[in-house]
């Protein structure tokens, strides 16, 4: 039931805000455990990139095939029970991966399977995600919400990925049958992250929202649905401009980003996991000192929401081809943070655009088309980036990633539905 009557109460005074946010932060640091010990688990089953682009294109797959399903099943149930079973499947996905691996009986197709399972959950929680919070707390409190979500996810991101490096390289005894490195500090890590999901289970099973009590209007089938998603983006041509923009990033720059950070800390910096922990953390500060900075760069770019975007994905490619010279782990974190601070104002500025300008019964599919983009295309392309450090060098990877970045925002400089891409008035998202 909706519990935020009054719009000027504190967030905290909502017992079902409380409880989502509570849960979810636990479960958002627990999370970095598992990010920053199953690419290390891969690298040591297999000492092979490829193996590791594998692994994140295996998760990725089934993520972007039922990622807009995800959304229409959102918009057809309660989001919290799709959360709920979403994340159940993450969680018992994460203990099987952590018995296997303090037994010494992990597999690399058991990794597959797992990832499989994992990739598949995702696509239905991050939307059931996004969903939830226009059932728990006021209109008026929305942008409140999405501020606390987002700087709790950069907090996660600081403290998570360090700690995480810290407990494996602590945890490095050879107690499996396989006598593989590390395996006592990976197991763990997820078993850190298999505990974390209870407390996010606890509190979606204690929280009670409006769609638990009065369903959705289930008229016309649920392909239909996506498709009026799709149509609704497709029409709209910056926002159209921004999707096709973004894909185009997440192919020619998440994938060999992704494979690339573990494999320079496993190959030159002195601290092993520790450091692909540290490189992971100095990205989150950035991002979470950039969310800070949103208003700031809007009002110095006189709101050229697009202008912004696309200059500061400039930089940042030119940050990532850096990292071809990066032999300390804490030059590589120096770059990390300076991208991590131009992400972040970014994030936040065309996150809050796309709410303010799309109707809020398209918001679910809108969002999900998003994810989408961003969490379905970019491991996919790890994959071909794992391949193709079998025959170029790390250094020659980071350069055509980061200078393909920069190549790809500048061009975009001359689209106009882009430039045309401003900061709009603090109002609501507006329904039709």
């Amino acid at each position: 039931m909706h519990t935020a009557a009054q719009p000027r109460a504190s967030l905290f005074r909502n017992r079902n805000f409380t409880l989502l946010f509570g849960g979810s932060s636990i479960s958002a640091l627990g999370d970095q455990f598992t990010l920053v010990a199953l690419p290390w688990l891969v690298l040591k089953l297999t000492d092979n990139p490829a193996a590791l682009g594998i692994v994140l294109a295996v998760m990725a797959f089934p993520r972007a095939a039922f990622m807009l399903i995800g959304g229409a099943v959102v918009d057809r149930r309660s989001p919290r029970r799709v959360l709920l079973e979403a994340r159940a499947v993450n969680a018992a996905c994460i203990v099987i991966l952590a018995v296997l691996v303090l037994a010494g009986s992990i597999h690399m197709w058991m990794i597959y399977l797992l990832a499989l399972g994992i990739g598949l959950s995702t696509a239905f929680a991050y939307p059931a995600g996004t969903a939830i919070l226009p059932q728990l707390v006021a209109p008026q409190q929305l942008r409140a919400t999405n501020a606390l979500f987002m700087g709790m996810r950069q907090l996660s991101l600081i403290a998570g990925p360090v700690l995480a490096g810290f407990v494996i390289a602590l945890g490095a005894h050879q107690v499996s049958a396989q006598r593989l490195p590390d395996a006592e500090g990976m197991g763990l890590a997820f078993s850190i992250d298999a505990v974390s999901f209870l407390f996010s289970l606890a509190s979606l099973m204690m929280i009670r929202i409006h769609g638990d009590f009065h369903p959705a209007n289930k008229t016309g089938g649920m392909l239909a649905s996506v498709a009026a998603g799709i149509r609704g983006v497709w029409a709209d041509l910056p926002l159209r401009a921004f999707m096709l923009y973004g894909a185009l990033v997440a192919v020619f720059v998440g994938g060999p980003v992704q494979v690339g950070l573990p494999v320079l800390a496993d190959t030159r910096l002195n601290l092993g996991a520790a450091s692909l922990g540290i490189l992971m953390t100095a990205y989150g500060a950035g991002m979470f000192v950039g969310s800070f900075l949103v208003g700031l760069g809007t009002r110095l770019l006189r709101g050229r929401l697009g202008l912004m975007i696309l200059s500061f994905d400039a930089l940042s490619g030119l940050a990532f081809a850096g990292l071809t010279l990066v032999h300390t782990t804490y030059s590589g974190a120096l770059l990390l943070a300076c991208v991590g601070l131009l992400q972040g104002i970014g994030q936040i500025a065309i996150f809050t655009w796309i709410q303010q300008r799309v109707p809020q019964e398209l918001m679910g599919r809108t969002m999900s088309i998003l994810l989408f983009i961003f969490m379905g295309l970019g491991p996919i392309s790890a994959a071909i980036a794992g391949a193709l450090l079998k025959v170029i060098s790390l250094g020659t990877l980071f350069s055509i990633a980061g200078l393909a970045l920069t190549l790809i925002a500048l061009a975009c400089l001359g689209s106009p539905q882009l430039r045309s891409i401003r900061a709009m008035p603090s109002v609501a998202a507006k329904s039709t």
